[in-house]
């Protein structure tokens, strides 16, 4: 990429205010958006919820996807929540949150439940990630976690992320959080996110943008498209302006 494309700056229309954006510098981190959590059969369902109210997260993100992956110099990570095999490190008091037969580790029409290299851990086909996308593992809510994504984006210089995943007010509000406190400006996308609790998904963003955007900034994913693609369209006409 060249510097004067690397340069380029898009404005996200957001609340409480715009967010300004280059290619190089902001991450979309797509967050947990298993099938565990989102397909019939899954964790989710067992627990007596209703995965299409978190489906309804699954075109945006989509869109999200398809824009961010059109622009060059722009970094695409995942999550997935879950456990080792040997559920060594999952903690007995969140084991013990599901009734019996419904909990981490048991097995379910999808695998055992929440652990890694099972069927339902891994992340829904019609956003799954490509082969040069990070997916980062983690055995709690948050994405920083006992994982290594801090590192990921210090090491590409990522100062922005634009969010999005299951669910808002559980794993995408503790990674905000999480974020916030390391430095991160946070862009959590509205329609891209989704609770099993309608109210829960209102209430979570209204936290995070409310005091000026105490934890960051929410946004539409049409706000969020046209930035992006105004940075891809500059990051094109500098290639070409180039050769």
């Amino acid at each position: 990429m060249s510097a004067a494309a690397a340069a380029a700056e898009a404005s996200i229309d957001a609340e409480p205010s715009p967010t300004a954006i280059t290619a190089t510098t902001t991450a979309l981190l797509v967050i947990d958006m298993q099938r565990d959590f989102l397909e019939p059969g899954g964790f989710g369902e067992s627990l007596g919820n209703d995965v299409s109210v978190l489906r309804t997260a699954i075109a945006p993100c989509s869109q999200l996807l398809s824009a961010c992956r059109a622009c060059p110099g722009l970094l695409v990570c995942h999550t997935r929540e879950g456990h080792r095999p040997d559920l060594s490190d999952l903690p007995r008091h969140k084991l013990m949150q599901s009734p019996e037969g419904k909990r981490i580790g048991d097995l379910g029409p999808m695998g055992r439940i929440l652990v890694r290299g099972e069927r339902g851990h891994d992340i829904i086909p019609e956003l799954y990630p490509l082969p040069m996308e990070p997916c980062v593992d983690k055995p709690g809510k948050g994405a920083f976690f006992s994982t290594d994504l801090e590192t990921i984006l210090r090491s590409r210089g990522i100062e922005t992320l634009i969010v999005c995943g299951v669910t808002t007010e559980v794993c995408v509000h503790t990674t905000v959080r999480e974020a916030n406190d390391r430095g991160f400006a946070c862009v959590v996308v509205d329609e891209a996110c989704s609770s099993f609790f309608p109210e829960f998904h209102r209430v979570g963003l209204s936290m995070v943008k409310a005091q000026g955007g105490i934890f960051g900034k929410v946004a539409s994913v049409a706000s969020v498209v046209r930035a992006v693609r105004e940075l891809a369209v500059a990051g094109a006409g500098a290639a070409d302006s180039s050769s």
